[in-house]
């Protein structure tokens, strides 16, 4: 069962009425300088600022994140994936999927409760998704119809399912500036070493 504050608790409790946004937070890589930047998105109507895990952080609203399905939660290590729809016509979505290396990229989606009279917070945001996205899909749709980009986001525990030699493999270390500090792991064992004496010839 989640936990909520004392703030939002009370106002659950009052039953006067709320109403529920969700907030999408990513980090990616920047393709022109190869630095990290985040965006953020929700599916409120004007720009948001929310502190969250001790930083302010700055969500753009007015149409980026489509109405999301609700985010299912399990018992278990099992990896969840989810599939979160986006405008590809607003500036953000088209900064993350244009300009921005997304794939794996970490990515986090809050809710948080509005008073339905004054759409201020209720209380702080409750994190409901933590990931890395999987796949970006941008579909050639139909003329007339609505148009969506879809976010495939995998669950967390997904990371428990690495195995040691796929972190650890030359082609691995390669991906990170042409490391090769294993280039000869798959032989190692197979040649002989000697320590502190000279090879002796046939």
């Amino acid at each position: 069962m989640r936990s909520y504050d004392s703030n939002t608790m009370s106002h659950l409790a009052a039953r006067s009425g709320v109403k529920v946004r969700i907030l999408l937070w990513v980090t990616a890589k920047n393709r022109t300088n190869g630095l990290p930047e985040s965006l953020g998105v929700w599916n409120g109507d004007e720009d948001i600022t929310v502190h969250i895990d001790g930083v302010d952080r700055d969500y753009v609203g007015a149409g980026g994140l489509l109405d999301p399905d609700p985010v299912r939660s399990d018992v278990g290590l099992d990896v969840r994936m989810h599939e979160i729809r986006v405008s590809p016509l607003d500036d953000t979505i088209v900064a993350l999927l244009r300009g921005f290396d997304a794939r794996l990229a970490p990515i986090e989606m809050h809710r948080v409760f509005l008073d339905p009279e004054t759409n201020a917070l209720v209380g702080p945001a409750h994190r409901v998704f933590r990931g890395e996205i999987n796949k970006l899909d941008l579909p050639e749709m139909p003329a007339g119809s609505e148009v969506a980009a879809t976010i495939t986001a995998a669950s967390a525990s997904r990371r428990l399912t690495l195995s040691l030699p796929l972190k650890k493999s030359d082609e691995s270390q390669r991906l990170r500036g042409g490391d090769r500090f294993r280039r000869y792991g798959d032989i190692s064992g197979g040649v002989s070493v000697f320590w502190g004496e000279k090879r002796s010839r046939a």
